[in-house]
């Protein structure tokens, strides 16, 4: 044994293993980083790994069987004593180890002490996760719904976990069916950790897969396959997300977990129903008619309250389409459908709060039925409690209802925390655009949608970049971008009336304004939004008298400040019981009007 360690040594074996992995792991290293930065496939650092394990029993075996001399490379068994140099190759090898020891010691430094290449702009904190979008495997790959909707409880259960940051479903699932890398996907929403997996559903049976990946590495911190029975879903997704907590050190005490777990439809039937009313619904504020998509999402969340009746989200989603009837159709309705529009729309706003799993949630429904069954009063002290409360706010009615009326800094407030959970959110970037022209800063409104645009298709965006162009007296690239816009007669139309107006441009006004009365002649909620920019103040008293006695009339008056941009569309004396909700609830009047329009002769 000690001839053959002798034999080693005297053949430079011992050090040329040495110099060739501290090579290889340097080797390693920029093969690496480069696959980071080019994004390449997991398989192309498998390869170099392979070829570099490869090379190290090759080296070992070359430096065993040849030897350097001045003559060149001979068999070692054919070197005399007299011709042998490996002393002086033996002391080139180590003066190459120590070298790529050195290197490797300084990127380890420079990893551990320098800025990291895997750290977003935003700030990223150790203890942080986005949950992917659950893969469906089964064999007729028709179990999409279902994988959406297990994915959605799981991130559900993890948001009530505190001390955890978790990126919002919107974001998550913007990199549905996208080939990004995790580390890419990571830097975009911010968190240091992703969970992906998949989903085989077979009739009752049920196999998932999930696994908790560290994106700076791609090491896999926790994985698991679970079989079950369909019924048992509610397990599986509990079960996966106390394991995600575990593995991240998030403490999880009694109260966290029971919370988790009354978090969460219990029925599977039931959040596929959820999913496809969701769907329905978010397509449908696309629409510049919504209430006939909203009628069709509203018959799956029907399908979710018979199936789960403690389903908070469900009854907050049905009660807009009453919303929108009682506030745009309550002249062009019958008796029957006005009663059963207004019972439900109250029994569905008491449901939600009542229904609530968390505080968060409850303030957000406590707010929405405050704002939109006329209890004003409230709702300066919701704001503040909600703001308190909510980490990643998603209450659409309390920034779309209170920024006009002096509250843009809350509002602001609010918008930027919902961008740093939820950036693919097109709500959270509308409403900062908003906030800062209500604030007297459409440059910043202009920056913002921008960057907005660029990374998020949303009809809305573009509708409030175009109105901080014309806020900024950027009417060039406000006509210029209503030359690209694609939409509706009625969309082009609008936008059309909003440039002549702030322009003074009295002709074409008056044709995009006849144009709309035309064809909204039955709807005075949505001419209302149009003749205040045209400076038809007496119109607008009128109409706006109109809509004040009606049980539900203050619903379409609360946003036309919001809509129009205009400041006090009408003489607040014509409208006496929207005036005593206005006193009630300690608001602004006159609204700043974020648009001057040289047309309006007030």
């Amino acid at each position: 044994m000690s001839n053959l360690l002798s034999e080693l040594k005297r053949r430079n074996v011992i050090r040329a293993g040495a110099a060739y992995i501290v090579i290889a792991w340097v080797i390693a290293q920029v093969f690496d980083l480069l696959a980071d930065n080019f994004g390449a496939p997991d398989w192309v650092m498998k390869v170099v790994l392979s070829f570099l394990a490869v090379g190290f029993v090759v080296a070992l075996l070359l430096s065993w069987a040849y030897e350097l001399t001045p003559d060149g490379v001979k068999k070692s068994e054919d070197v005399t004593a007299d011709e042998s140099i490996a002393p002086q190759t033996g002391n080139k090898l180590t003066v190459i180890a120590v070298l790529g020891l050195a290197i490797a010691l300084a990127f380890i430094a420079w990893d551990k002490l320098g800025p990291s290449t895997n750290e977003p702009a935003t700030g990223m904190e150790n203890k942080s996760v986005a949950v992917l979008p659950f893969a469906d495997l089964s064999q007729g790959q028709d179990q999409e719904w279902f994988a959406d909707g297990l994915t959605e409880e799981i991130l559900n259960s993890l948001t009530r976990v505190p001390g955890l940051l978790v990126t919002a479903r919107t974001s998550a699932f913007h990199f549905k069916g996208k080939d990004i890398p995790i580390p890419e996907i990571a830097s975009q929403l911010g968190v240091a950790h992703v969970v992906e997996g998949s989903i085989r559903r077979d009739r009752e049976r049920l196999r998932v897969t999930a696994q908790l990946i560290r994106a700076a590495d791609g090491f896999h911190l926790w994985s698991e396959n679970y079989d079950r029975e369909t019924e048992d879903t509610f397990g599986v997704q509990t079960d996966i997300a106390e394991k995600i907590a575990s593995a991240l050190d998030v403490f999880l005490d009694d109260e966290t977990l029971e919370h988790m777990k009354s978090s969460g439809f219990r029925n599977p039937e039931a959040y596929v129903a959820y999913q496809k009313g969701q769907k329905l619904y978010n397509d449908a504020h696309n629409h510049w008619d919504i209430t006939g998509p909203l009628e069709e999402a509203n018959t799956w969340f029907d399908r979710v309250i018979e199936l789960e009746p403690g389903a908070s989200r469900a009854y907050l989603h049905r009660v807009d389409m009453y919303t929108h009837q009682l506030s745009d159709s309550y002249g062009v309705m019958t008796d029957e459908q006005r009663e059963f529009a207004e019972e439900r729309f109250r029994a569905d706003l008491d449901a939600a709060v009542r229904t609530a799993t968390d505080e968060a949630s409850r303030a957000a429904a406590r707010f929405d039925r405050a704002a939109l069954t006329g209890n004003w009063r409230e709702i300066p002290s919701l704001l503040a409690d909600y703001g308190e409360i909510a980490d990643c706010p998603t209450a659409a009615w309390i920034n779309a209802n209170t920024l006009e009326y002096g509250m843009a800094s809350d509002v602001l407030t609010l918008s930027e925390r919902l961008i740093a959970c939820d950036p693919q959110n097109p709500f959270g970037w509308w409403y900062v655009m908003q906030a800062s022209m209500w604030l007297g800063d459409p440059d910043r409104a202009v920056e913002v949608g921008e960057q907005a645009v660029e990374n998020i298709d949303h009809a809305t965006l573009r509708q409030s970049l175009f109105h901080a162009y014309i806020a900024a007296g950027r009417f060039d690239d406000a006509d210029y971008m209503l030359g690209q816009e694609e939409g509706s007669d009625e969309q082009l139309a609008d936008r059309r009336l909003t440039l002549a107006a702030a322009r003074g441009d009295m002709k074409e006004m008056l044709a995009q304004k006849e144009l709309m009365l035309r064809e909204h002649a039955d709807r005075i909620d949505v001419v209302l939004n149009y003749l205040p920019r045209s400076g038809d103040r007496e119109s607008v008293n009128r109409i706006a008298a109109e809509l004040d006695v009606l049980p539900y009339g203050y619903l379409s008056l609360m946003s036309v400040p919001s809509f129009c941009m205009c400041g006090a569309p009408w003489d607040i004396e014509v409208t006496p019981n929207f005036k005593k909700r206005i006193e009630d609830a300690g608001f602004a009047w006159p609204p700043a009007s974020p648009i001057e329009w040289p047309l309006k002769d007030w």
